[in-house]
């Protein structure tokens, strides 16, 4: 805040005269200032010694004074930023970025995207609105859900490289026979993100928390109880086989906090700040598994640089450029895309529709312009052929023409459902 007051004093000070030298009474800028006569001649002072003015004082009460102006106030403002960054600030550069939202996409520009911010590459990206609280268990933004992702790890995990769930906690697991039994063998070189070693009855004692979850207790409805049967094994037990347990560990929601320490995980970044206006992150030093390239991402909540009247939205957002501010005039777009999500449509058995009304129902979906007519921009939604890798949706042949029923006066609704793919952008 006080770099913010000391940019504002120097616009005071500037635009009268629009950066040309004043000849002015220490009174009147102290009027200007909204300040005493006294603290103006400290200000004035300190301007002078940072190097953004020139003030030569003539002796005597009301006499006028030679006022010269060295820098910009945009450039002062460009300068206070630069020095907050290095010093870590970043919410010191937030404060000094009010500005409306035309000027602030271009003063922003040059600080967002890949940057190396002494000696660590950062990545800074410009978002949409403010991101809720990180925590295990359900969330309903697909942000925090990947962010998630990233703080804290589950047992296992997804790859991008295989359809199948591979070790992450646990470096491998053994099923039994009947399928009752799950054996994950925890990893012996885990570490918190304060530095503290991994106790396999942590991990035990957050499983449980989670299980008392209403969302997560349907999604684990199998699992009798979990024990630790040695100090690196944690044995899942279940009232009946449930085969896809490796893939419910290795969602999102499963990820494992600190059982006293909410906020801390064992993923490859640790939550270094978050605030309503600025989300850092930064990677985790002991993390088991491969370490990212990136030191530092900073998600900078800048909800005015989306408006539509600048031509973007949360579907479109601000370039991240990534370069040396003289660079900008020359960038070219490397890559874009949108994030990946789904949604299906879940017909409810009864005695309303047969098989051959339901088959024609989801061919009318899938292969008609009924998408063409939702009020969303063209190739931002599109059928999809299957449901997962390996369980695609089967195709009956065209031109069936089994009558659907009769609907009356009165809508009837369908059950849509928004998922996000797991390891998608």
């Amino acid at each position: 805040m006080r770099l913010l007051n000391r940019l504002n004093q120097y616009q005071r000070l500037w635009q009268p005269s629009a950066g040309e030298t004043q000849h002015v009474t220490v009174s009147e800028l102290a009027e200007r200032c909204f300040c005493s006569e006294r603290h103006l001649r400290t200000l004035l002072r300190q301007a002078q010694q940072a190097g953004w003015l020139r003030w030569e004082a003539q002796s005597g009460r009301g006499k006028r004074g030679r006022l010269q102006f060295l820098v910009t106030p945009e450039s002062l403002r460009t300068a206070m930023m630069e020095q907050a960054l290095e010093k870590g600030q970043q919410l010191n550069v937030l404060e000094l970025a009010q500005l409306a939202p035309g000027e602030l996409r271009a003063m922003l520009q040059p600080f967002m995207g890949g940057q190396w911010q002494n000696d660590t590459p950062t990545l800074r990206i410009p978002y949409y609105r403010p991101l809720d609280p990180l925590q295990p268990g359900f969330l309903p933004g697909r942000a925090e859900q990947h962010l998630t992702g990233q703080v804290f790890s589950g047992l296992t995990r997804f790859d991008r490289d295989s359809q199948y769930p591979c070790g992450d906690l646990a470096h491998h697991w053994k099923v039994s026979a009947d399928g009752l039994r799950w054996d994950f063998y925890i990893r012996s070189t885990l570490h918190w993100h304060n530095g503290d070693a991994v106790d396999t009855a942590q991990l035990h004692e957050r499983l449980e928390r989670l299980l008392t979850l209403p969302a997560l207790s349907k999604l684990f409805i199998s699992v009798a109880r979990i024990e630790v049967t040695h100090p690196q094994c944690l044995t899942f037990l279940l009232h009946r086989p449930d085969y896809w347990l490796a893939h419910r560990l290795a969602s999102y929601c499963s990820g494992l906090a600190h059982p006293d320490l909410p906020l801390i995980g064992t993923g490859p970044f640790r939550l270094a700040l978050f605030t309503p206006e600025l989300v850092r992150l930064e990677s985790h030093d002991h993390y088991h598994l491969s370490h990212p390239l990136l030191k530092a991402i900073e998600f900078w909540i800048t909800p005015q640089l989306f408006a539509q009247d600048l031509g973007t939205s949360c579907r479109h957002p601000v370039q991240i450029a990534i370069g040396k501010p003289e660079e900008l005039a020359t960038l070219s777009q490397v890559s874009s895309g949108i994030s990946l999500g789904f949604c299906y449509l879940t017909l409810k058995k009864g005695s309303r529709l047969n098989v051959q009304q339901a088959r024609r129902l989801i061919h009318i979906i899938h292969h008609t312009s009924l998408l063409k007519t939702l009020p969303v921009d063209e190739n931002l939604i599109m059928p999809s052929q299957g449901l997962l890798p390996g369980w695609t949706i089967p195709q009956w042949q065209d031109g069936d023409e089994t009558p659907l029923p009769k609907l009356g006066t009165r809508a009837s609704p369908l059950r849509v459902e928004v998922r996000r793919v797991p390891g998608a952008r």
